[in-house]
């Protein structure tokens, strides 16, 4: 990537500034777009971030989806990037950045702070919450990323920018940089010269900048981590694989896949992890989501001796209310850097990616779970095709979502039934898919589409599931999307409320005001852009409305579904009953 190693050699365009420096910082992690909202304290910086060759500014309409659309770049490209001014900025940002935390993501947010002056003068600005402290915004910032930087000083200032943005891609966690409003147009020596290139990032794929940079395992704890877990699996009658979320942030998705192919074993994902393994491969049952796993994948699983967790996060929701039926002494956990046996040992400084190619060398071949998996399965049935003018049904609905995946797709799934009418789409090898199912922030999805459709490659196309009650969340960066000549392809599920919170606990605040939704998106394109729109009520509706969005590839395609509120998938059913059932589980005794 960009840069010398050779930190004396100076730059031949002059003085840089402050602004140009971390901009062009930005553009050797392969940050080509940074999302933001202007602010007075963030104006001068926003100037020169774009004077940088290469960069660009996308101006979204609010400071949260700003952060969102940042943390979808971050999935598609490897890291990401937002700009915001301060506290009135930083606080409305904050919850995507707690998401990006949440989900292992880096993402650079830079904020415009104060002139350097005002610090310790007891003075109180504007955009502040009327006190002389000026750390509020910081405090906030502490307890959902991994480095704050407060830049008050140019003498420090490439110093700090590079320790913020080389931790956030080797944590794979987001940052916070907070840069004086006086400080980005002035030059200094250590801005003249080529800086190093991060050590962290390898090649010119930023991809490749998520997570462990250049981190080895200890040599003696990965062999007896190996030889210890190959012992067991070797051993077992019908060992299982099951990967988790956390494969992506480990970079071992190919390592994950070599040991699949090794071994013979059933192989599962964790709701979490879709897209994390390719769904054609021959070992593939399908997700395992404890009572709503894919059909047979449960019982395959839980009926296993040994079960090899690979990356997982075991919450509330991917545990169905922490009512998986797994054995601990049939447990063996891999994290990031560390190896779990069950009622046995754990082996610290192994990274899983180097677990897994080892392991994969020494495990014996063993079809049995996958045996009995193909014995008992039986496919799926298709939806039937409805009756002309019916109402359209979710299952039809996601019957033809299915038939436009292609290698050169991506799925977003919003928070709410999406997640589980989407967990059932079977993606075609090359198909991405996204989620956030650790913070599970409805309103997610329309930000994370922009900035996945912003970070992707420009022949991959952009399908997101969104609901109503999501969309009325975050709904004004349709119109960036717009802006920027996106061509994503968006079903609105209109069911007139939060479904999601209906199968958890039901009640009037779960119905929300209905919504002309076409009409909304073609207000937001005010006749410029190229936008196409449609309301569909029926399948044969659908089916024409698909048809349209291939002949439109240039344009941002909008399709309001309008479904009958109870029209849910059997799997939300379910797991609303068992998460409302822990969440209303009674305080333990005194």
């Amino acid at each position: 990537m960009g840069g010398s190693s050779k930190a004396t050699e100076v730059l031949p365009d002059g003085p840089r500034t402050l602004g140009r420096y971390i901009a062009s910082r930005l553009v050797e992690v392969g940050v080509r777009d940074v999302f933001t909202v202007p602010g007075d304290f963030n104006l001068i910086l926003l100037d020169h971030l774009l004077a940088e060759p290469g960069l660009e500014l996308i101006g979204c309409c609010n400071e949260l989806n700003a952060g969102y659309a940042a943390d979808g770049y971050a999935r598609a490209n490897g890291v990401g990037a937002c700009a915001v001014t301060f506290t009135v900025g930083g606080l409305s940002v904050i919850n995507a950045i707690a998401g990006a935390y949440s989900e292992n993501l880096p993402v650079i947010c830079i904020v415009g702070g104060p002139n350097s002056n005002d610090y310790g003068t007891n003075r109180i600005l504007h955009h502040t919450i009327g006190e002389p402290d000026f750390g509020q915004e910081l405090r906030c910032f502490q307890q959902i990323t991994c480095l704050q930087v407060v830049i008050q000083s140019l003498d420090d200032a490439h110093e700090l920018v590079d320790r913020a943005i080389s931790t956030a891609i080797s944590k794979s966690k987001p940052v916070y940089i907070s840069v004086s409003c006086n400080l980005p147009a002035i030059p200094h020596p250590s801005f003249r010269t080529i800086p190093l290139p991060y050590s962290m990032t390898q090649g010119s794929n930023p991809r490749k900048l998520y997570g462990i940079g250049n981190l080895t395992s200890n040599k003696l704890s990965l062999e007896a981590a190996v030889d210890a877990v190959s012992e067991l699996l070797n051993g077992a009658v019908k060992p299982v694989l099951i990967a988790g979320p956390k494969l992506r942030v480990s970079k071992a998705t190919e390592a994950f896949e070599e040991l699949a192919t090794a071994s013979g074993y059933a192989t599962a994902i964790m709701p979490s992890a879709k897209g994390f393994f390719r769904e054609s491969h021959p070992n593939f049952i399908g997700t395992y989501w404890g009572a709503v796993s894919s059909t047979y994948t449960a019982e395959i699983v839980e009926s296993s001796d040994k079960y090899l967790f690979a990356g997982p996060v075991f919450n509330d929701y991917s545990s169905v209310g922490y009512s998986l039926l797994i054995k601990k002494e049939n447990m063996i956990s891999l994290q990031f850097d560390r190896v779990e046996i069950g009622n046995g040992p754990s082996f610290g400084c192994v990274l899983m990616k180097d677990f897994l190619e080892a392991l994969a060398k020494k495990v014996k071949k063993n079809t049995a779970s996958f045996d009995n998996f193909s014995r008992m399965y039986v496919p799926p049935n298709v939806p039937l095709k409805q009756k002309p003018g019916e109402p359209v049904r979710t299952v039809n609905l996601f019957k033809h979502i299915q038939g436009m995946l292609t290698k050169d797709t991506a799925v977003i799934a919003e928070t709410g039934d999406a997640w589980f009418n989407c967990q059932k789409l079977k993606l075609p090898e090359g198909c991405s898919y996204e989620f956030q199912m650790q913070y599970g922030s409805i309103g997610w999805a329309v930000g994370a589409t922009l900035g996945y459709a912003q970070g992707t490659n420009k022949e991959r196309r952009v399908i997101a599931c969104i609901g109503d009650g999501s969309f009325q969340v975050t709904a004004q960066d349709v119109s960036t999307m717009i802006r920027n000549r996106q061509n994503t392809i968006i079903f609105l599920l209109n069911n007139g409320g939060y479904t999601i919170e209906v199968e958890i606990h039901d009640g009037p605040y779960n119905i929300i005001k209905n919504w002309n939704y076409t009409a909304l998106v073609e207000a937001f394109a005010n006749g410029e852009g190229n936008l196409w729109t449609c309301k569909v009520r029926t399948e044969e509706e659908l089916e024409q409305a698909i048809a349209t969005t291939q002949e439109k590839k240039d344009s941002l395609c909008f399709i309001e579904v309008i479904l009958h509120k109870d029209d849910t998938s059997k799997e939300l059913l379910e797991w609303g009953s068992r998460v409302a059932t822990a969440n209303s589980r009674p305080p333990n005794p005194q």
